[in-house]
């Protein structure tokens, strides 16, 4: 991580660029919410695209799936979350103002890894912690995440649902459907990529804690005795898929979860965390969850969730590797691994060296001037001629040629061709590295082959 890419600077190049914009903003905003503007979408979606293509469409061995949000409330029930999905909430007891508990310790320098509840609010109470205010605390209470919901215009208990807090349960409840009509042989994988909600106490640190966010997940169906296997073959495709997104290697740490800090269903799991610069946290998790889902999942429903091998002639259920991916969170890693801040031509500039797979535009096309026609009329060609073959290119003549140069430094655009008064003459145009900022004159005709 670079030590400029403060989270005022990406929070500030965020919304300046068009990246990302706070939920709701014309009133006021909404707390844990966020939008992505024009390049957000554009990053985000390369991001997503890229995921797909490496974890789902080159393996043989992985099914694509798009569940719905909302299922059935036996689904959750099964999952453990109505149950088990809470945090522990404290209240400042003068203003009401609410705070997860283990954050507030965090906060005040204590480390709450490991604790339980109770454990939180004993704490609390030994050390006579005090609100950020300096206000006495009340009793720690127990809440629960999930957005509740009701289906249909019923409101009692049959019609009550949930937002989803994850996307792997989807996948787990189409495990039976996926055996029936694909017939995939052990171990095989379903991937998924959706939107998740979870009702945080305290969204915060801009996208990375937000009540509604995006998940790439694999559920990897294995063979009892095979798990330890493909767990490191995972955490392998992980590390590959970080270098891919540009995710400096200094800045992530491996950390194995011990047993009191893991999911109920896991028995063993790392998190990847990531030195963003409000600290280390979790940006991925890679975990080892048993055959918990699909035993739980059988027992409600009924069903017959296991797996026949007809050459072994034995059944089993499989038991699961999971790679989970938080796009938000990949994004912001990805934004401050990217930053940079040096000096060009007497002047500071700012820019985003973002891999050329995942940039936003990847090449830029100019005019040197927009009020004459023919310089307008030819750049429109060359953009014409790169626009069919490569993606992400764009058209750009508001303002100076350094006023677009800067603009284009700080989207992360790779290239910058500019069209000028020599192109008409002999058909050759600038071409700008956004790193060095170095330029070289290339024929027209040669541009693609450069480029691509």
């Amino acid at each position: 991580m670079s030590e400029k890419a403060t989270m005022e600077k990406i929070v500030s190049l965020a919304k300046r660029r068009g990246f990302i914009f706070p939920g709701s903003n014309i009133y006021g905003g909404l707390s844990g919410f966020w939008d992505y503007g024009p390049y957000g979408v554009m990053l985000k979606n390369n991001i997503t695209r890229l995921w797909w293509r490496i974890f789902v469409e080159e393996r043989e061995d992985v099914h694509g799936l798009d569940s719905a949000i909302l299922m059935r409330q036996d689904v959750w029930q099964a999952s453990g979350h109505v149950g088990g999905f809470v945090d522990a909430v404290v209240s400042d007891t003068v203003n009401g103002r609410q705070f997860r508990a283990d954050h507030l310790l965090e906060d005040q320098g204590y480390d709450p890894t490991g604790m339980s509840i109770e454990d939180i609010s004993n704490h609390i109470k030994e050390n006579n912690i005090k609100s950020p205010n300096g206000n006495p605390l009340s009793e720690v209470s127990t809440f629960n995440m999930m957005f509740e919901t009701c289906i249909g215009a019923g409101k009692g208990e049959e019609s009550k649902s949930y937002l989803r807090p994850e996307t792997a349960q989807g996948i787990f409840a189409n495990f039976k459907n996926i055996m029936d009509s694909v017939h995939p042989q052990l171990p095989f994988g379903i991937g998924q990529i959706g939107k998740a909600f979870r009702n945080e106490i305290a969204p915060r640190d801009f996208i990375f804690r937000a009540r509604e966010f995006e998940q790439m997940e694999l559920e990897y169906f294995v063979h009892p005795d095979e798990w330890e296997k493909w767990f490191d073959h995972y955490r392998e495709e992980i590390w590959r898929w970080m270098d891919m997104i540009g995710l400096d290697r200094d800045s992530i740490h491996e950390l194995e979860v011990p047993a009191e800090d893991r999911a109920h269903y896991s028995k063993r799991t790392i998190d990847f965390e990531f030195d963003y610069p409000f600290g280390r946290k979790e940006l991925y998790g890679l975990a080892y969850r048993t055959d918990f889902d699909l035993k739980s999942h059988a027992s409600k429903s009924g069903q017959e969730l296991s797996y026949l091998d007809q050459e072994k002639n034995e059944r089993v259920v499989p038991h699961v590797i999971e790679p989970s991916l938080g796009v938000d969170r990949t994004l912001l890693a990805v934004l401050v691994s990217a930053y940079r801040e040096d000096e060009m031509n007497g002047e500071k500039r700012v820019f985003l060296s973002l891999p050329v797979a995942i940039a936003p535009v990847r090449v830029a096309v100019f005019p040197l001037m927009k009020n004459k026609s023919d310089l307008v009329s030819k750049a429109r060609e060359v953009f014409e001629i790169l626009k069919k073959e490569i993606p992400r290119v764009i058209y750009d003549e508001s303002g100076s040629i350094g006023k677009r140069y800067r603009r284009q430094d700080e989207i992360g655009t790779p290239h910058c061709v500019t069209v000028d008064f020599d192109t008409l003459d002999d058909q050759t145009v600038t071409v700008r590295d956004r790193d060095s900022g170095e330029q070289k004159r290339l024929k027209i005709e040669d541009l693609l082959a450069e480029l691509k």
